[in-house]
């Protein structure tokens, strides 16, 4: 079955065209990643407004929570993320016949990681009395992740199919789903968190309840779907049952664990951060809090992009037209800068509005305000580094990046951070913006270490990047 919206290009056509086209195609492909990447933040959102409204205790708990299982699913959910670029390089070299095989494996790897993933959220007691937090508390946040855990096989089964869907460049499908998730889990946490209806109410537990009930419903829809619609009647996932094999599941892993643990790395630096930036005070955390939240805001666009940019590549190498993946690896660099600079110029000029949307205290305005004129900057590699690792991840190179960004966050970003926080070694001790400047300094290194990666890449010959997407 061929994919709806990734055409195989025409070598022969002149530059300028062929460079719009697979713009236009990126476009189909990352916008419903977009809104599937809002839709998955705005239950965040969700949870956490009526948990606030619940109780200051209930809102921590949640708030606690979420932060133990997030980067863990980020990881998981980076592990299954190479099904994307293999599955899209099958469908481009029309190797439809391993592409059911490949779903399957990533299945299972999926089925495995939930089990881990439980394990580790309702066995987390040791981690609360460390935090020394208070009996009610603790018992909030550890009746949440017992309720949460009940969802996690099906948030994981979501991540798998998506695997199949998008690298069949269906990216509308995880969109839909995703969406009615959030359909879901709003009136749910209505229900579970103040008890409507004659439902106990439950606070931040019933928030857990809702999350878990909300993904259950979402992928047992999607499954329905991918069973019954004609779009995936070539690829049936009960008819074409694949058993485990060890060489498919290795293969994925070799790709998959770097994107997982390169996500991880990233997720726990900013967790650190924020836990040095305690000391500093509550108004000075509130206010890295809103920064941080405006930038992961307006980092959806190029993520989305990002994720279309590594399907795309690996449908285009697996369609034997490297040329023209080339073109778009060098040529998305020009989209992730026009981004960046449309991004970092909103951020630097509005940033006083914008602190005054999320808080009327004259005293956290005026901190975020400062980090948001810093986050501009931060902005720009941010977005250049996340357009080449996806590119490369389309190339199916995962390994050197995994390196090239663990050295750039946690061997220049987070030292050099703490350094102009807290420290005069470098210049007088600059407070919260600190961070800030050591972060931007991480993802400017990475992004012209993974920029010189990128361009090499392109450079060699096609039989060498396909050998050394299987090495």
């Amino acid at each position: 079955m061929d994919s709806e919206h990734q055409p195989v290009p025409d070598v022969k056509a002149p530059l300028i065209p062929r460079m719009v086209g697979e713009w236009r195609t990126l476009a189909i492909l990352g916008g419903p990643i977009l809104i599937a990447q809002i839709a998955q933040m705005a239950n965040g959102v969700i949870d956490t407004v009526m948990a606030g409204h619940a109780s200051a205790e209930d809102l921590a708990a949640v708030g606690i929570g979420s932060s133990i299982w997030m980067p863990l699913f980020l990881f998981f959910m980076g592990l299954l993320g190479a099904l994307q670029p293999i599955i899209s390089g099958y469908n481009g070299a029309r190797a439809v016949h391993k592409i059911m095989p490949a779903t399957w494996q990533g299945l299972y790897i999926g089925a495995v990681s939930s089990v881990l993933m439980i394990l580790i959220v309702v066995n987390v007691g040791p981690v609360f009395r460390l935090m020394s937090l208070e009996a009610e508390t603790t018992a909030i946040a550890q009746g949440y992740l017992n309720a949460f855990a009940w969802g996690v096989p099906f948030m994981l089964l979501m991540v798998a199919l998506r695997g199949l869907t998008d690298g069949l460049g269906h990216t509308r499908v995880i969109m839909a789903f995703s969406v009615l998730g959030t359909l879901i889990n709003l009136p749910l946490n209505w229900m579970l968190i103040y008890g409507k209806f004659g439902l106990p109410e439950m606070g931040g537990i019933g928030c857990g309840w809702a999350t878990a009930i909300s993904n259950a419903i979402a992928a047992v829809a999607m499954v329905i779907y991918l069973n019954r619609s004609p779009v995936y009647q070539h690829f049936h996932l009960i008819a074409d049952w694949a058993k485990p094999d060890p060489e498919n599941l290795r293969y994925i892993l070799r790709i998959g664990v770097p994107i997982g643990f390169t996500i991880f790395v990233e997720a726990s630096m900013f967790a650190v951060i924020a836990l040095f930036l305690a000391p500093l005070g509550p108004v000075v955390v509130a206010g890295h809090q809103i920064a941080l939240n405006v930038t992961s805001l307006m980092f959806m666009l190029p993520l989305s992009i990002g994720m279309a940019l590594t399907l795309r590549i690996s449908f285009l190498m697996g369609a034997g037209t490297p040329d023209t993946a080339h073109l778009l690896s060098r040529s998305s660099l020009l989209l992730a800068g026009a981004t960046a600079a449309a991004f970092a110029s909103c951020l630097f000029l509005f940033a006083g509005p914008i602190s005054r949307l999320y808080t009327s205290d004259p005293q956290v305005q005026a901190v975020t305000t400062v980090l948001l004129r810093y986050a501009a900057m931060f902005q720009i590699a941010d977005v250049i580094q996340v357009s080449c690792i996806s590119a490369l991840r389309g190339y199916k190179d995962t390994r050197i990046p995994m390196f090239i960004m663990l050295f750039s966050f946690w061997g220049v970003g987070l030292p050099l951070g703490y350094a102009l926080t807290f420290t005069d070694l470098i210049v007088e001790g600059m407070g919260a913006p600190g961070f800030w400047v050591g972060i931007t300094a991480g993802l400017a290194s990475a992004a012209l270490l993974l920029g010189w990666r990128l361009f090499l890449y392109t450079r060699v010959e096609p039989s060498r990047i396909n050998g050394s997407a299987r090495s």
